[in-house]
């Protein structure tokens, strides 16, 4: 095996506050220097040898995970005016072909061959895919780099051939006028944020494109969509400081989007649209909000009325407004619940869910008139169902559930939900599976995983590629720590800012939770988390290195200071309202206190793989690097430290379902290997 790569130290130095920051690998941002892509090759090509010895379990993993998916599968249509929309894979192919077919029994349409699209392409991922309001077009957009960014085109679904329109830069909102000869789309800045709103209309050239909406404010995102009604597009420019919601009438040629309200720190409006009112989900005064609704005829703050008060157990998580019906999503009690009443608030009932502790998917719900909700039911034993569920008569219908290829008996395994106590005493859920028959004696390997972060809420949904951890002996575990939102809209505020460090708390709590409860031991005990996810793993790899025998840091943002004090980065100036500010020391005082990067030591640390990738916008790919070229440099010991940069690809890694099963087989295949697994 050839010799670690060793990055040669340049010493910067970053003033702040009257403290030096000396950053020795700062030169590894430089993307255009020959001696950084030099040195990401020599990493990986030191993963490959590295993993080399794992080939045959790679291949065995491999070779499990592709046997759990269909060769040919088709998703469930999704009806949309006078056609069903679905996609179909097909045996050999990385990627969908999307395609339709009248309703009901019409023959099938092929729209797009993403086989042919993306056939020799190191990248390729549809993104938007919207259908003009008479089906006689399409906008779909294609990335080509895995940045995120989506080259726009416009096809006759009758003739097949793409009109000559081709849209630039375009961000994944975009959405149709109502007359079907316009179209909305958003633009990034410099820095990658979604700033500017534009209007496109059907054969001018995009430098004619007129501009609706631009953004000045850095700290906040442009995003574009249209009510369930068709009959508003919503315009909302997001920070993690409040937002601002402006809407116009789909059907209105000038498309002048009028606020709904005046922009409020920290308050947050979501806005729907139902007949002859809005209904708005509001934190004004509502920290797990509250519904109200205003006429469209006169929407002013001043003539909203409440429709459901804040309560104080209950997260107003969404809502979906139908003709007939009025559906709230609800986190209650570390459960997700859907609240189902008349379009007057009356006759309210509950879906009723076939496990103790499950996740739902809403959607995708394109028909306004439709008395039937869809959604897609899982848990960490029952693989994925897409459910139509008929609203006025409670009937439950289940439409696919996804078939295992190669077997798979749920009685197997156990699905259990704990409770670890924080060092401040909450009280952290941890959800839990594991093949039925499992020792407790502190022998068997485990793999815990969270995220913490921008109020996400890590769900415990079926994987079929985590059965072959499971079927190893794994304990597979998800902390639900502060930082999401799974008991509601305090518990997300408990876990940022100048209470971030509640986060690492709670996730090494939930690891000797496991522990003492004796389903794992700390050198049988592996952690894993992914972007703001590998920030909580790195920051618990520095405070408690002796209680993991493993890490896998997958894109980590590791970086903390030296990211946030450049707002030319993507995402920076908008993070600031998430995490804090350097410019301010207090804020910069307690960013320093955890900053996984400034935290190495030197001293012993586990087993550890970390991963990257060259096009990579929101955690770019110098993050891991020199996060792994410092960890090199500082540890002491011999355990195994690897990263592995994929060059062709951004934040969501390889984009082919079968490369991106390599990817996770490589990924298991270490851990696997680090706790000794047989």
């Amino acid at each position: 095996m050839p010799t670690a790569p060793i990055a040669t130290p340049r010493p910067e130095e970053i003033r702040l506050h009257g403290d030096v920051i000396v950053d020795e690998y700062a030169w590894l941002e430089r993307r255009d220097d020959p001696a950084v892509i030099a040195h990401l090759e020599a990493e990986n090509a030191y993963a490959r040898a590295a993993l080399e010895p794992l080939a045959p379990l790679v291949d065995a993993l491999y070779a499990e995970m592709r046997g759990r998916i269909p060769e040919d599968d088709s998703a469930v249509p999704v009806r949309r005016g006078p056609f069903l929309y679905y996609t179909r894979l097909v045996a050999g192919g990385q990627y969908p072909l999307h395609c339709r077919r009248p309703a009901p029994d019409g023959p099938e349409e092929l729209l797009l061959d993403g086989n042919a699209l993306g056939a020799g392409a190191p990248f390729f991922r549809v993104g938007p895919f919207t259908p003009s309001p008479d089906h006689a077009l399409l906008a779909y957009g294609v990335d080509g780099t895995g940045a995120g960014t989506f080259t726009l085109s416009i096809k006759d679904t009758r003739g097949g051939e793409l009109l000559p329109d081709q849209i630039d830069g375009v961000s994944g909102s975009v959405e149709w006028a109502a007359d079907g000869r316009s179209l909305l789309y958003v633009t990034y800045d410099e820095a990658h944020r979604p700033f500017k709103l534009f209007r496109h209309r059907l054969g001018q050239a995009q430098a004619q494109d007129e501009l609706l909406h631009h953004e000045q404010d850095e700290s906040f995102f442009v995003y574009l969509r249209a009510t369930r009604s068709r009959e508003y597009l919503v315009l909302v420019l997001h920070s993690w400081r409040g937002n601002e919601i402006r809407y116009a009438r789909a059907d209105d040629p000038a498309t002048a989007f009028a606020p709904l309200a005046p922009r409020v720190p920290q308050v947050e409006h979501f806005l729907e649209h139902q007949g002859d009112h809005f209904l708005i989900l509001s934190n004004q005064g509502a920290e797990n909000f509250r519904l109200l609704a205003a006429p469209t005829a006169d929407p002013r703050p001043e003539t909203w009325r409440e429709l459901l008060a804040h309560r104080p157990d209950t997260l107003l998580d969404g809502i979906d407004a139908f003709a007939g019906h009025l559906v709230l999503y609800e986190r209650r009690g570390g459960l997700q619940h859907i609240r189902i009443c008349d379009p007057d608030g009356g006759n309210v009932r509950y879906v009723a869910f076939p496990e103790p502790v499950y996740t739902f998917t809403p959607g995708p719900n394109e028909e306004y008139a439709s008395a039937t909700l869809r959604f897609t039911y899982s848990s960490l034993i029952t693989p994925n169902t897409v459910v139509d569920y008929d609203m006025a008569t409670g009937a439950w219908s289940q439409r696919k559930q996804d078939v295992i290829p190669s077997g798979y008996v749920p009685d197997l395994y156990v699905s259990e939900r704990l409770e670890a106590s924080a060092p401040d005493g909450a009280r952290v859920p941890i959800s839990l599976v594991y093949r039925r028959g499992l020792v407790r004696d502190g022998s068997a390997p485990a793999l815990l995983i969270g995220y913490g972060a921008y109020g996400y809420s890590y769900d415990p949904a079926f994987d079929q590629k985590r059965l072959s951890l499971l079927d190893r002996g794994f304990v597979f575990a998800i902390a639900h720590i502060r930082g999401g939102q799974e008991l509601g809209r305090p518990w997300y505020e408990q876990g940022r800012m100048l209470h971030k460090k509640n986060t690492f708390g709670d996730f090494i709590a939930a690891a000797e939770q496991l522990v003492a409860e004796g389903y794992t031991s700390p050198p049988r005990l592996a952690i894993s988390g992914t972007s703001a996810g590998g920030l909580l793993v790195s920051a618990c790899a520095n405070a408690r290195p002796e209680l993991f025998g493993a890490v896998l840091a997958r894109v980590p943002w590791t970086n903390v200071i030296a990211s946030l004090i450049r707002p030319d980065l993507p995402l920076t100036v908008i993070e600031w309202d998430q995490w804090g500010n350097p410019a301010i020391e207090e804020q910069y005082r307690y960013l320093r206190s955890y900053d996984p990067y400034e935290h190495l030591e030197a001293k012993a640390y586990p087993p550890i793989m970390a991963t990257a990738s060259l096009n990579d916008t929101a955690v770019p790919y110098w993050d891991p690097a020199k996060w792994v070229a410092r960890l090199r440099a500082r540890k002491q010991g011999d355990s195994a430290l690897i990263m592995r940069t994929n060059m062709a690809a951004g934040h969501a890694g390889s984009s082919g379902r079968y490369s991106s099963l390599r990817d996770i087989a490589e990924e298991y295949a270490f851990l696997i290997h680090a706790l000794g697994v047989d």
